[in-house]
């Protein structure tokens, strides 16, 4: 059983999907969880409730947007993909700090790749975990934003919050 909660954020509502042990499935600017559900994998999927309390998570976020930009870094997360490749660059992404973002360029280098900057853009469009694993921190090679899921203005808020 999957559980759910949406908090008021700076950057918008943010909801929040974990699993049985706490870990983050999904997570994303936006209070519907219809957008969500798809793109947790099938084998972590299913019948997400409602829940206030969905653990130490909300703490976290919290924390993170009073200013403790390495709040979110004790979060766990529950990704899984069908692509090794991806699945790597998820738990390399993880390792890019708040307010040090890096090209998509940099980022396949990051992973592994270094030719693989379709693959690392990839990557950042099927994130599931947005805000936790932090794909907004990947930006074009000119340093313009590139795309975001949940919004460029959402985007250059969490940039200019981890930045200031």
């Amino acid at each position: 059983m999957l559980k759910y909660q949406t908090m008021p954020t700076p950057a918008g509502p943010l909801t929040i999907v974990v699993g049985e042990t706490g870990g983050v499935r999904a997570a994303g600017f936006t209070e519907r969880l219809d957008e969500l559900l798809p793109l947790i994998h099938p084998a972590l999927s299913g019948q997400a409730v409602p829940d206030d309390d969905i653990g130490p998570v909300t703490g976290h976020v919290r924390s993170y947007f009073e200013g403790d930009l390495t709040a979110l870094d004790a979060v766990a997360v529950e990704q899984r993909t069908g692509g090794e490749f991806i699945a790597h660059a998820w738990q390399v992404m993880r390792d890019i700090k708040p307010g040090s973002p890096v090209t998509y360029s940099q980022f396949a280098v990051m992973a592994g790749r270094p030719a693989a900057v379709r693959g690392a853009a990839a990557a950042c469009a099927r994130n599931p975990v947005a805000l936790f694993t932090p794909c907004h921190r990947v930006l074009r090679l000119d340093g313009s934003l590139g795309g975001y899921r949940w919004g460029l203005t959402v985007k250059r808020l969490l940039l200019d919050h981890e930045a200031a």
